[in-house]
């Protein structure tokens, strides 16, 4: 199954994406994903990132799903919110690498015997 972006509008607080659902057949369906704004800010998502976090909730409910009004919900707002803060500790951590122990005769190759 494809999907693609046609389009969006705005409605009170809301922002209502507009898809075209492509299937194997190669019929096309109309259908729509409404996001609330105000619940974005409260999560960390950006505003740019809206198409495609709602192109990804089309993918996990098309499996047999022929849904043509879904709702980007606070639960999978913060379930990606969480998702967000995993990555960015995992980060965090690959960046936090151990040092290693400066030895007694660093820069003994280069400075040559003491005499």
């Amino acid at each position: 199954m494809q999907f693609i972006l046609t389009g969006f509008t705005h409605h009170t607080g809301f922002r209502v994406f507009a898809f075209e659902r492509i299937g194997e057949d190669r019929v096309r369906t109309k259908c729509t994903v409404k996001a609330d704004l105000g619940l974005i800010r409260t999560y960390g998502i950006h505003i740019q990132e809206l198409p495609l976090l709602c192109r990804g909730l089309l993918d996990r409910t098309s499996e047999g799903d022929g849904a043509p009004a879904l709702i980007f919900t606070e639960a999978e707002m913060r379930a990606c919110a969480g998702e967000r803060a995993a990555a960015r500790a995992a980060a965090i951590q690959r960046k936090r690498t151990p040092h290693k122990p400066v030895g007694e005769n660093v820069g003994a190759a280069w400075r040559g015997q003491p005499a």
